[in-house]
């Protein structure tokens, strides 16, 4: 109604001032503006907005703040991220509460595959875990080899090891790898963050204390971490990183083409070729491989 009333005051000036020029016997030729460019927008879609749930090492890395403003501009969606790490976010996909999931525990995504939950289940990136902790190294874990000497080695000096302790696939990935170690951590040594991956690095760090963490995650956090790699390049290792989209016929609710709209982004070509480069600037690596059309059993190879 404002931007009415204002052209209608332009178009009265204007005519007022044509009557004077008029009247004083001025003429005056009016010149054609030139017609304004029209902006190239994408049509924004019907129900726009789009929950995906993912893990926090795709929020604390930065690689969502590149890709999703990026998803946004090529579609016309846009994104609210939920980053509450992997159980979290899978819980919110059998709830129906989110329309898609970036997640990194092969395992317990399975469930959702397997009863439907989630489809078009798709690889789309890798990265690795490492083994962190203070530079005093005071379980001796750069001298070993695999993880279980490290985790038996952190255990038996009762070294501090913060464990992240929120059902992401970091602390199940963490879980597995005590149990493989035969060992079951408990005592004072063994703290729990419930907390992001992030915000755990922060708090090993200030502990002096060792921690499980993706590569991407600590290498984004490094310059204000007292904490190094002290063991890396396991095959168990392995960090694998895959796009579901919450299923409609479960789900009503949810945004069916703006979730498929994003797991198809997610594979894209061009993704692929951001994710492949993303952290090469910055780090002098990679902080994530593309793997969108590959097998599992291929991955590390």
């Amino acid at each position: 109604m404002r931007f009415k009333k204002a052209l209608a005051s332009v178009a009265a000036a204007t005519l007022s001032a044509a009557v004077l020029l008029s009247g004083c016997g001025t003429t005056s030729t009016p010149q054609a503006s030139p017609a304004p460019q029209a902006a190239q927008t994408t049509p924004k879609p019907a129900n726009p907005n789009v929950i995906l749930a993912t893990t926090t090492s795709t929020q604390d890395s930065g690689l969502l703040d590149v890709l999703v403003p990026q998803f946004e501009q090529k579609t016309g969606y846009t994104v609210k991220t939920i980053a509450v790490g992997t159980g979290a976010a899978l819980a919110m996909g059998e709830k129906g509460e989110a329309d898609v999931l970036l997640v990194h525990a092969p395992s317990s995504e399975k469930k959702l595959v397997d009863n439907q939950t989630g489809i078009n289940y798709n690889l789309v990136m890798h990265n690795d875990f490492i083994l962190v902790g203070p530079a005093s190294d005071p379980a001796k874990i750069k001298e070993l080899r695999t993880t279980a000497a490290a985790l038996k080695a952190i255990a038996t000096t009762q070294s501090i090891f913060i464990s992240r302790g929120d059902d992401s696939g970091t602390d199940k990935m963490e879980k597995a790898l005590w149990n493989k170690a035969g060992l079951k951590p408990s005592g004072t040594w063994y703290q729990e963050s419930g907390q992001g991956m992030g915000q755990t690095l922060n708090i090993a760090s200030e502990k002096n204390g060792y921690t499980l963490t993706d590569r991407a995650t600590y290498l984004a956090n490094q310059k204000n971490l007292k904490l190094d790699i002290v063991l890396q390049g396991e095959a168990a290792l392995l960090n694998i990183y895959h796009v579901m989209q919450v299923n409609p016929e479960k789900y009503p609710k949810v945004n069916k083409d703006g979730a498929k709209a994003f797991d198809d982004f997610m594979v894209d070509t061009a993704t692929q070729k951001v994710i492949a480069d993303f952290g090469k600037d910055k780090f002098g690596q990679s902080l994530f491989f593309p793997d969108a059309g590959k097998k599992m059993e291929d991955l590390g190879k």
